[in-house]
């Protein structure tokens, strides 16, 4: 009975409620559209990340401030940041490695260094890596050319995205062999390592910063960043080292502090490379073993990452260490992602306040002019429990219309988008959305928590209108009419 005589009151009325269907609409239109743009980017970037970089949970130092993979995720403060090393790294890995639910493990060291190759000279995200475990933890790793590293040498990995760039600034594509020279300085001094091109690959969906990522032996990456480097034997050092030792800082450069055959060369940028050659060969002939600073675990399917770090951390906590998610462990870019979501929502928030007064004041007038109407129900003994469910009944059933309408819209907007193949111009924009086309996608969770705000913002507005219509008086109502 109320559902009919709503349906009825609801087509009798047509303007009034069309405006309040178009101005619901457009709210759901708008709230779809945006939290669907959101909702991709996020799983774009959680699947990229977790394929690629980060697994589901990091180990990491504790401390004050969250670190991702390659730093403090402050950035006022990162620049200054040294990323700590696990304490007791055996101990914490023996325990994780027993916990159920891990399809893989693995451990990364993590620095910054300069790269000189083909000419060109750039800055460097280096990702040491265990290359026993590493690759088969991460699909998101495509080789392109040459090979991936090896387990117990050194060598370099670059992103294509990085070999596309020293082509256009260096003139020539880099070559599997080629010579790669990291160097990095700090307090300690400069250091400088020569390895060799092992490998080019690309992530399937590449972040803002992954294509800066160099990856390399753990051993370069501690010697570079001046990190414990532990020594399986005495290391005897060769007479070109004793040599710099004992030298002049002024004479360091002069070909003629080499000795054993290089003096009678003239100095030069290859005379150097080779003499770092030996060196680093030397260095990887005599250490092994070293600090890490992640353990890092991909989890089987049926396990809720939540609930495993929850469990880590109780067992974990008198090691001073931390178990985070992918998450923390990504940085600047979901940050970046739920800052605009917060924004967005709390913009959204302000235009359903300004839609709900706008309906609100329509909804009012319409009840104004059915006063005689009301009074006429409550004359022949309609209670107010009765009346309160007309309203309502009334304002759902336009609520439940505008949300149709504004999912519906937005479907329809979406395939219109697809359709022109929009290019990205922004490499940010694009490492949010997961590509340089513009590529849109109907999520249902995010249309049915619009339709949710539909519904939500019918019954809002049904408040003040029906408090107003339970105070009019049936006497004073046919009165009026």
């Amino acid at each position: 009975m109320v559902f009919s005589l709503a349906l009825r009151n609801t087509a009798r009325n047509k303007i009034n409620n069309l405006i309040i269907i178009i101005l619901v609409a457009v709210i759901c239109f708008l709230f779809f559209i945006g939290n669907s743009i959101i909702e991709k980017s996020y799983i774009g970037l959680r699947q990229a990340f977790i394929e690629s970089l980060t697994g589901d949970v990091v180990i990491q130092k504790k401390g004050d401030i969250t670190m991702n993979l390659f730093g403090a995720n402050a950035p006022v403060i990162d620049p200054f940041f040294v990323v700590p090393v696990l304490p007791a790294f055996d101990a914490i890995m023996k325990i994780v490695s027993s916990e159920r639910g891990i399809s893989g493990i693995t451990s990364q060291v993590s620095g910054n260094s300069f790269l000189d190759l083909l000419g060109v000279r750039d800055s460097a995200l280096l990702c040491g890596i265990d290359a026993q475990t590493y690759f088969s933890m991460f699909p998101g790793i495509v080789l392109e050319e040459g090979r991936f590293l090896h387990n117990g040498e050194y060598g370099a990995m670059i992103t294509t995205g990085r070999a596309k760039r020293i082509e256009e600034l260096g003139g020539s594509y880099p070559q599997i062999g080629e010579s790669v020279l990291l160097t990095s300085g700090g307090t300690l001094g400069f250091k400088i390592m020569d390895i060799p091109l092992v490998g080019i690959f690309s992530y399937q969906n590449p972040g803002l910063f992954m294509n800066d990522i160099i990856i390399t032996d753990p051993q370069t990456v501690r010697v570079l960043n001046s990190i414990q480097v532990a020594a399986s034997q005495d290391v005897e050092l060769n007479d070109d080292a004793m040599l710099l030792l004992s030298s002049d800082i002024d004479d360091i450069f002069n070909i003629e502090s080499f000795s054993n055959g290089h003096t009678s060369e003239e100095f030069s940028v290859d005379v150097l490379q080779s003499w770092l050659a030996e060196t680093t060969q030397d260095i990887y002939a005599d250490t092994t073993g070293g600090d890490w600073h992640f353990i890092i675990i991909n989890l089987e399917k049926n396990v809720n990452p939540k609930s495993f770090i929850k469990s880590m951390n109780k067992k974990l906590e008198s090691y001073d260490v931390v178990a985070v998610d992918w998450r923390t462990s990504a940085g600047v870019s979901t940050i970046l992602l739920l800052l605009i979501q917060v924004l967005f929502n709390a913009g959204m928030f302000l235009v359903c306040v300004a839609g709900v007064i706008s309906v609100i004041n329509i909804l009012l007038i319409s009840v104004f002019r059915r006063t005689r109407e009301i009074g006429t129900l409550r004359a022949i003994g309609a209670s107010d429990l009765y009346v309160s469910s007309l309203i309502l009944c009334e304002n759902l059933i336009l609520s439940v219309i505008a949300g149709v309408a504004g999912i519906a819209a937005g479907y329809l907007f979406f395939n219109w988008i697809n359709s022109l193949s929009f290019k990205i111009p922004n490499e940010l924009i694009a490492s949010l959305l997961g590509g340089d086309i513009l590529n849109l996608v109907f999520i249902p969770k995010v249309a049915f928590f619009s339709f949710l705000l539909a519904v939500a913002l019918g019954v809002i507005v049904s408040i003040y209108p029906i408090f107003f219509t339970l105070k009019i008086e049936p006497v004073e109502a046919v009165r009026q009419g």
